[in-house]
Formats: structure tokens, sequence, C-alpha cells
């Protein structure tokens, strides 16, 4: 993860409305030429590879949720892409219609990169778990899932987090095996 300045999450959900705004526009995130203002070069720290999820709300209900688990590209291309994504592609939601958009809220959740967790058995890997610290990635042959940090204040119980995990992942709630993986991730979450 980037070292974040104090206006990190200002300018990251910025940058996440932008990109939505231009795309409701017709314009091309990244096309180069484009219509749309380019995203601001001169904060270094948005040129550094980082990981983000960019989480959408409408009335407190969810709308969207797209990211990356790994830093593979630049933390402003990366904001910008899921933005849009989130917006538009998310598999569970219509895109969004230019109506929604005075009534988005906009969480942007910057992620440290996963670490695998060592567990003999679920019961020893629940209890490595640190509700309201860790996003979880549950990983089961090609099945696999994550669940935000943020997902804890809906899920407070390690069982029923967990169970719901393996549920998104399309697996069966009471599914363990020895191809169960799991890691953890933090984040750094701004909201508008």
């Amino acid at each position: 993860m980037p070292n974040l300045p104090n206006d990190a999450g200002q300018v990251l959900t910025a940058t996440a409305r932008q990109a939505i705004t231009e795309r409701l526009r017709g314009y091309e995130v990244f096309r180069p030429g484009g219509e749309g203002p380019p995203p601001p070069a001169d904060l270094d720290w948005l040129n550094e590879r980082g990981a983000s999820f960019v989480t959408l709300t409408i009335d407190g209900r969810l709308r969207g949720c797209i990211g990356s688990l790994e830093a593979w590209r630049w933390l402003g291309e990366d904001v910008r892409l899921n933005a849009v994504a989130a917006a538009f592609k998310d598999p569970r939601f219509l895109p969004l219609d230019p109506a929604e958009l005075d009534h988005l809220h906009i969480v942007v959740s910057v992620l440290t990169a996963p670490q695998p967790l060592e567990f003999d058995s679920e019961a020893e890997a629940l209890a490595q778990l640190r509700p309201g610290v860790d996003g979880v990635v549950l990983q089961a042959g090609h099945h696999r899932a994550t669940f935000l940090p943020q997902v804890w204040e809906e899920l407070p119980d390690k069982v029923e987090f967990m169970s719901h995990l393996k549920r998104k992942a399309r697996l069966s709630p009471d599914y363990w095996g020895p191809d169960v993986e799991l890691s953890v991730y933090q984040v750094e979450a701004f909201g508008e």
C-alpha cells in the first residue's frame, strides 16, 4: 500500500466520482487523447502500485463493489477503473443510471497485500480472524471470494461471516476441505 497523505480520502473519492461521471458523459476513462480530464499526475502516491476496492451505495444499500486484491497497476488508475467497473459492470446490478449519480455514496478502500493464513482446521482458521480488521480471501479449487473488513459490521460472528463468504464463492456454507486457502488483508477506507 502506498504511503497515503492526509488528503488521500478526498483525492481518491473525487477520482472515483470523476471516472464514473466521465463514463456517464460518454468519455472513455483511459483513451489516449480522450475528452475527459486525465487523472492528477502531480500526486506521486497515485502513481505507485496499489490495490483498491470501490464500493457504491445509494440510501445505505449496496449499488456496486469491484476491486483488485493485488497491486498490479498504479493506484490512481486502479481506483478509476474499479469505480467504472463498480458502477457499470458489477454483475449483481444494472449499469448505473445518470439519475442515480447525485444519490451515490462512494467509498474507496486501499488494501495491504494479502497474507496467507496457516491452519489445520476451520476452527483454527476462524480463531485467527480479527473482526473489523481483516478482509478475508477464501479460495477452494476454482472457487474464490473476498469480503472487505467493512463486511464485519453486518456479519460480526466469525462462523456466520465465513458461511456467507463460502456462499459468495459458490460453495456450500458448511464446506471445508484440504483445498481451502485463506488470506487476510487490511484496508484504509475513505468515504465521501
